[in-house]
């Protein structure tokens, strides 16, 4: 798989909208109830100083928000990263939607995650501490396990197992391959191929051991030696049982010289009768890895993740078609090439020309590892054989980011909602983010989805509109599982949405509000009404009625409604009116769901206007003569009364009143006042204004000698 960059999509990191819905209580509590194994990928440390982390390890649940039986094993580049076998407990809530928050006491300390549950009983969460990448940040699996399964008889057959880190310098590695286990301890016929920042090649076994000493807490350890690149190496790992059909394991060695971080799963490989062949890869799986790559040039390296159709007949050729986020540069590719599979499952690939491997866990379901410096690792699901459109993408969705190659990029879990309209679909929820820019519970989402069954089977495209500004390209798996990338993020993970759990629905939204702003307003102009719902609207929008007791002085939108889009709790409208003669008060009503909501406008008609300024006489003898000056308005004055400003052009002859003003009463519509005079030398005159609400009139006074 070479990497084509063919253009460059400016960096947009994701932003997080003011919308919030906070997740406090514990009404879905049972939801986390037995024993658990998980295992957790990230970073530790300050922003500025971040060092790999991983950990390892089981609890039980109680069904009533407590954590108690907890025991971990973690490894890092930090000082206090290393812990064996330490017990902890904690607590936790779950949400009416599903979304729940952890809090675990560790060696004296408190680590908080936030998760969201999913329909099969598990979990994936995030670390969500203190906000500016103080603490842990990464993300994980919790998944329910089998306690019969703990004893070392019960890890018999044959396994695939794929895991990723980095070593002490930052380079990254994966590796993958698989082994038969006898139950006895001892793993024989194991294979591998590794990729260590593009050195790639086979891992060649010399022996491979385990052993399950805690079978109170399905923990175990397993050493592996084995020759790489001609060089010797012999790792040690700590594993939790899931099942006897997985384990979740994280290598212990300290992270010095050329030894990594690694961690990931061993999966049971159901094995078809005679081995795996050509035709155990018959059919498009879909790959979603992750990688790290230097993007463009002279930048450092960033995330590269992968999302394609990997299409095969069952005879030994193929077809990939991909789509890549190098660190914000968007690619797309399509390819032929050849696979051949081995009876252990081992499936050796050559794509445009170079070398690719994966290892078959089922027919037609892999754990890939690719040859480029970017060292992308990652799974194979096979997809739904049939067209897959929008329609296929319906229902509720536990949402989360996975496998964060730098601090710097955003995880999250969350709970959403599509509604498989054609051509369009929409996409609600709510989500719990730890961004670079600190943490943010509950934030809103909304966005729209069109998938298609051709070129690609099941490839769309996803536009993000709360918070806005965000795209990503989409795979349908099935009906159940769906992958994405964003497309404007430099520092992209992959996300995944599975079917959620559905044993309560997310809250109903209710009409809460109507406010109005201005509520008084001058006929002809207009006021803003906004309505507010109780939760985020679902998906596809929520339509609020509207209506006006009084349509002649004020009027709602045309369509007598306003719609709250998807995972919003607000819209706004305008309010339009009409001139008036008199103050008008007008209700302003909002209905949803058999709930009104009411708000009063009132309409004022416009201030009056001056129509004349008369004098009488008109011609009077300096200082020994007044005239009386009357000024008269459009309309009756509004109550407390209306101050018009007089003025004299030349107050050496004639002088209006002293507090340049005349007030006209409330309810008058004229109001009179005295033009005093002085002694002239010779006759003049004098024009008299009154002003009033941008309204001028005049009147000539002539004095006489």
């Amino acid at each position: 798989m070479k990497k084509r960059c063919v253009f460059f999509v400016a960096c947009l990191l994701v932003a997080i909208a003011t919308t919030a819905r906070a997740q406090t209580s514990g009404v879905n509590n049972a939801e986390l109830n037995g024993d658990y194994a998980f295992t957790f990928s990230g970073f530790t440390g300050s922003s500025g100083s971040a060092a790999i982390f991983a950990a390892v390890g089981r609890f039980t649940a109680n069904g009533a928000g407590n954590v108690t039986n907890g025991v971990l094993d973690s490894n890092g580049g930090g000082g206090n990263s290393i812990l064996s076998a330490q017990p902890f407990t904690g607590t936790y809530t779950i949400g009416s939607d599903h979304r729940g928050m952890l809090s675990l006491n560790i060696a004296g300390g408190t680590q908080t995650f936030a998760f969201i549950m999913m329909a099969n009983g598990n979990a994936q969460f995030i670390g969500f501490d203190a906000a500016g990448r103080t603490g842990i940040s990464g993300s994980g699996t919790i998944e329910k396990a089998d306690r019969t399964a703990f004893s070392a008889a019960r890890i018999t057959g044959d396994y695939a197992f794929g895991m990723e880190g980095f070593n002490a310098s930052g380079t990254r590695i994966s590796f993958a391959g698989r082994f038969t286990s006898d139950g006895a301890g001892t793993l024989g016929s194991a294979v591998g191929d590794i990729n260590a920042g593009g050195t790639f090649g086979p891992a060649t076994f010399t022996s491979s051991t385990y052993a399950l000493s805690d079978v109170a807490n399905g923990r175990g350890t397993t050493s592996w030696s084995f020759v790489f690149n001609s060089t010797s190496f012999a790792l040690n790992f700590v594993f939790y049982v899931v099942n006897s059909r997985k384990l979740l394991v994280l290598e212990t060695d300290s992270i010095a010289g050329g030894f990594p971080l690694l961690n990931g799963a061993v999966v049971q490989q159901q094995t078809p009768a005679g081995g795996f062949s050509n035709a155990s890869l018959n059919g498009t799986v879909v790959i979603y890895l992750t990688g790290r790559a230097v993007c463009t040039s002279g930048a450092a390296s960033a995330p590269d993740v992968v999302i394609g159709s990997l299409v095969s007949p069952g005879a030994g050729s193929l077809t990939l078609t991909y789509d890549e986020n190098c660190g914000g540069v968007i690619s797309s590719f399509a390819f032929t090439g050849t696979d051949a599979v081995t009876p252990n499952g081992r499936v050796a690939m050559i794509i445009d020309g170079g070398p690719e491997v994966a290892y078959l866990t089922a027919p037609n379901q892999l754990i890939f590892i690719a040859a480029e410096p970017a060292a992308y690792f990652g799974p194979g699901n096979p997809q739904s054989a049939s067209a897959l459109t929008n329609g296929s993408f319906v229902g509720n969705y536990a949402g989360f980011s996975t496998d964060p190659v730098v601090p710097s990029v955003t995880t999250f879990t969350g709970q959403f909602s599509a509604n498989g309209a054609s051509p369009t679909g929409n996409l609600a929820g709510a989500l719990d983010v730890n961004a670079a820019g600190g943490l943010t519970p509950g934030t809103a989402f909304a966005g729209t989805y069109s998938i298609s069954s051709s070129p690609t089977n099941g490839r769309g495209t996803v536009t993000v509109t709360i918070p806005s500004g965000v795209n990503a390209i989409a795979y349908v798996i099935s009906p159940t599982k769906v992958v994405m990338f964003p497309t404007n993020d430099a520092n992209p993970s992959l996300w995944v949405f599975e079917t959620s759990s559905s044993a309560t629905p997310p809250p109903t939204a209710t009409l809460t509000s109507l406010t109005l702003n201005p509520s008084n307003v001058v006929g002809g102009r207009s006021s803003s009404g906004t309505v507010t719902l109780s939760a985020p609207a679902p998906a596809g929008g929520v339509v609020v009625s509207l209506s006006s007791s009084n349509p002649a002085a004020a009027q709602v939108p045309s369509s007598a409604s306003v719609t709250i889009p998807a995972a919003a709790t607000s819209a706004s409208f305008t309010i339009t009116t009409s001139a008036v003669n008199s103050s008008t008060s007008v209700t302003i009503s909002a209905a949803l769901g058999g709930t009104t909501r009411t708000a009063l406008l009132t309409v004022t008609p416009p201030p009056p206007g001056i129509t004349s300024v008369t004098l009488n006489p008109s011609s009077v003898v300096g200082g020994l003569q007044t005239s009386t000056g009357t000024v008269t308005l459009s309309r009756p004055a509004p109550a407390g009364g209306v101050v018009v400003s007089l003025s004299s052009s030349n107050p050496a002859a004639a002088q209006v009143p002293s507090s340049g003003s005349v007030t006209v009463p409330a309810g008058a519509k004229s109001a009179s006042f005295t033009v005093t005079t002085s002694i002239v030398l010779i006759s003049t005159s004098a024009q008299v204004s009154a002003s009033f609400n941008g309204t001028t009139r005049t009147a000539t006074l002539t004095i006489l000698l």
